[in-house]
C-alpha cells in the first residue's frame, strides 16, 4: 500500500452551545477587531456574534452572496480595511464562508468559521470566485479557517428543503473524493462514513426539522464531507461551477439535481467508488441508492425548475468540457450534453 495523506490544520469545536466559545477562540488567534461576515438573511446572527465578542468586534458585514462575485469581495475588502480588522468571523453557509475565504486570500488574516448549513467548505483550502459569468476555483492554505465551530443549535432553523439540498451538496464532496486520482484509504473511510451519516439523517430532518439528533449527525457528516473535499474534484464540481457561474443557479440545489446524473455517468469507470457509495446508502447500487435518497427529500429534480433556460444546455456542455477536471470517465462532449439534457428535464439518471 502506498499513498499520501495531508491533514489540514484546523481547530474544530463540535457540539450544542459551542458558539459561546467564540470570544475565546478569537483571542487565541490574537484577534482584537473581528470583521463579522454574513448574508443579509443572517444579519441577526452576525450581531449576536458581535455582542459575544464585545470589544473585539469591529463591524458586521451582512453582504455575502452566492458564487462569491469579485465585485462583492472588493467592496467587503474596502470595508474590512476601513474597520482596521485583524481577523475574520464567517457565520452562515457557503456564500458567507466563500466571501470570508476570498478576503483571507487577499489579506492572510486568520478566520473563525461558524457554519449554519452543510456546505463543508469551512474545512477546505479551496475558494471559488465568479467574474464575467465564469466561476473559477483555486487552492491556497491562506483560505483555510483556523477555527471551525459546529453548533447544532444554529442549524435548527434551516428549512427542511435547504437542509436537504445542502446535505446533497455535502455528499457530492465525499462522492468525488472516492474516485479522485489522489484519493487514499483515510479519505475513503471518511467519505463512506460521511455519506452514510447524511443518508440516515437527511430524511429524518425532512420529516422533523427540529430533530436535534438527526441535525447533529448531519453536521458530523458534513464536516467529514468537507474534509474529503481536500481531494481533487471531478466532473460533478466542474459542471456545478459552470451552471452556477453562467446561469446564477442556486449552489446547493444545483448540486442536488446533478449528483445522481454524474454518479451514473461515472458508474462503470469507478467500480470501487461505486461499491462504497452503494454500501453507505444501503442500496443495491450507487445510482439507485442516490436516486432513492433524492426521492425521499424535498428537493428540485430538474435544472429547468432551478431557472436554467433550455437554450443554455449547449453552452453549459461547451464550458463543462473546457479545462475539464480529472474524472474517471473521459469527458465526452456528446455524452455531457445528453446528461445535461436529462438533468434539465428531470429525467432519471442514466449511464
Amino acid at each position: 500500500m502506498r499513498f499520501d495523506y495531508v491533514a489540514l490544520p484546523s481547530r474544530v469545536l463540535f457540539g450544542a452551545g459551542r458558539l459561546a466559545n467564540i470570544a475565546d477562540e478569537v483571542r487565541k488567534l490574537g484577534g482584537t477587531r473581528a470583521f463579522v461576515v454574513t448574508t443579509p438573511g443572517h444579519r441577526a446572527l452576525g450581531e449576536r456574534i458581535a455582542s459575544l465578542l464585545e470589544d473585539a468586534a469591529a463591524i458586521v458585514h451582512p453582504h455575502a452572496v452566492m458564487h462569491t462575485p469579485v465585485e462583492v469581495t472588493e467592496r467587503a475588502l474596502a470595508a474590512l480595511e476601513t474597520a482596521r480588522a485583524d481577523c475574520i468571523v464567517a457565520a452562515g453557509g457557503g456564500s458567507t464562508i466563500g466571501l470570508a475565504k476570498a478576503l483571507a486570500l487577499r489579506t492572510d488574516l486568520p478566520q473563525v468559521a461558524v457554519p449554519t448549513t452543510y456546505a463543508g467548505s469551512e474545512v477546505t483550502t479551496m475558494v471559488g470566485e465568479t467574474s464575467g459569468g465564469v466561476k473559477r476555483t483555486q487552492r491556497s492554505p491562506k483560505v483555510l479557517p483556523e477555527v471551525v465551530i459546529y453548533d447544532v443549535e444554529l442549524t435548527l432553523s434551516l428549512p427542511a428543503a435547504l437542509s436537504a439540498t445542502s446535505g446533497m451538496n455535502a455528499i457530492a464532496h465525499a462522492v468525488e473524493s472516492l474516485y479522485a486520482p489522489d484519493t487514499n484509504p483515510i479519505a475513503e473511510l471518511m467519505a463512506e462514513e460521511a455519506i452514510g451519516a447524511l443518508a440516515r439523517s437527511l430524511p429524518r430532518i425532512a420529516t422533523d426539522p427540529h430533530d436535534d439528533d438527526a441535525r447533529t449527525h448531519a453536521q458530523y457528516g458534513a464536516w467529514l464531507c468537507g474534509t474529503c473535499m481536500a481531494m481533487t474534484m471531478g466532473l460533478h464540481h466542474k459542471i456545478c461551477h459552470v451552471l452556477g457561474g453562467a446561469f446564477d443557479l442556486p449552489h446547493a440545489q444545483t448540486h442536488a439535481v446533478m449528483l445522481p446524473h454524474v454518479i451514473a455517468y461515472n458508474f462503470a469507470a469507478a467500480p470501487e467508488a461505486m461499491r462504497r457509495i452503494a454500501r453507505a446508502l444501503h442500496g443495491p447500487d450507487a445510482v439507485s441508492g442516490i436516486a432513492a435518497l433524492a426521492a425521499s427529500l424535498p428537493i428540485a429534480r430538474s435544472l429547468e425548475a432551478l431557472g436554467m433556460p433550455a437554450s443554455g444546455i449547449e453552452r453549459a456542455g461547451e464550458l463543462a468540457t473546457r479545462d475539464a477536471y480529472p474524472n474517471p470517465r473521459p469527458i465526452e462532449r456528446a455524452a455531457i450534453a445528453a446528461m445535461l439534457e436529462r438533468a434539465w428535464h428531470g429525467l432519471p439518471a442514466a449511464e
